[in-house]
């Protein structure tokens, strides 16, 4: 129960960030520092006590960097592949891929044996995401001298993107799940540490840029706002799905968590008008039949 009360708090926290970022139309390694810095400083507070009394090994060091390399990635492989590909190709493969893997990964990493139903319950996850994913689809043809190589093109970066996503989504998952039940580290302690590492990342990433400076004070006018109350829904999501970790095992958990997908989708149809509704509402119910063979 408490786990259910858990990713259902991080999947309503996960599609209302998602939602911002959707609306506000803000992007880029930049905005992304914005959000991740502003969660630090205001965890802050709580996390570094929290360290102190803990008083974690040294190594919760490494961990969070590692954490923080994988998200950064996620979130840069992400915008790349939106951008070279198509979002109906990228997202199903992505949000499909991950969970899947993520699974996959907890069986022969963490040595989990998840019971059949569960299992069933994945699966039917996985295809109600994809089923989701591609109402979003947009038309893969272009205009040009030879439009079908450039689609053909753009399929293959939208396989390659979005299976490097899923790959990064299983690895973070797997990686800060075992932070959390492994090596015994505190949520919040730990996955401080990893904003602290990716606000750094990308804030160096942004530097390369001789127009950053400019650029920041355009995002902070702009956007500031929406990137601190990103910044507390998505650092809210993730602790809620590591502390889940601690009730239910991570291949249990990383497919329920998709749960925002529905939560998403359905938003994207009724506050954005986004086609192909009945389409979005059948994976709503593939999802939800998989997340409830998952609780039982």
């Amino acid at each position: 129960m408490t786990a259910a009360l858990l990713i259902l708090v991080g999947a309503v926290a996960h599609a209302a960030w998602n939602v911002l970022v959707k609306r506000q139309g803000a992007s880029g390694p930049i905005f992304f520092a914005l959000v991740a810095g502003s969660a630090a400083v205001l965890a802050a507070p709580f996390a570094i006590p929290l360290l102190v009394t803990s008083a974690p090994s040294a190594g919760w060091v490494g961990w969070a960097a590692g954490s923080a390399l994988l998200h950064t990635a996620y979130m840069l492989l992400l915008q790349r592949g939106y951008r070279v590909a198509d979002v109906g190709v990228v997202y199903p493969l992505a949000r499909g891929t991950g969970p899947l893997l993520s699974v996959l990964g907890a069986v022969l990493l963490l040595g989990e044996r998840p019971a059949p139903v569960s299992i069933t319950g994945a699966v039917l996850v996985v295809a109600g995401v994809v089923i989701i994913g591609t109402a979003s689809a947009r038309s893969s043809a272009r205009t040009g001298p030879r439009p079908e190589v450039d689609a053909r093109s753009r399929l293959r970066r939208g396989v390659v993107y979005g299976s490097a996503v899923g790959v990064c989504i299983a690895a973070y998952t797997l990686w800060d799940a075992a932070a959390v039940t492994g090596a015994g580290l505190t949520p919040l302690g730990h996955f401080w540490g990893s904003l602290v590492g990716q606000a750094v990342v990308l804030t160096v990433l942004a530097l390369r840029d001789r127009h950053a400076p400019r650029i920041l004070a355009r995002e902070v006018r702009r956007h500031l706002p929406v990137a601190v109350a990103v910044g507390v829904l998505s650092t809210a999501s993730y602790l809620a799905i590591l502390t889940a970790y601690g009730f239910a095992p991570v291949s249990i958990v990383a497919p329920a968590r998709e749960l925002s997908v529905v939560l998403v989708a359905l938003a994207g149809w009724l506050l954005f008008r986004e086609p192909h509704p009945a389409r979005r509402l059948a994976g709503a119910v593939v999802v939800l039949s998989g997340v409830a063979l998952l609780a039982v």
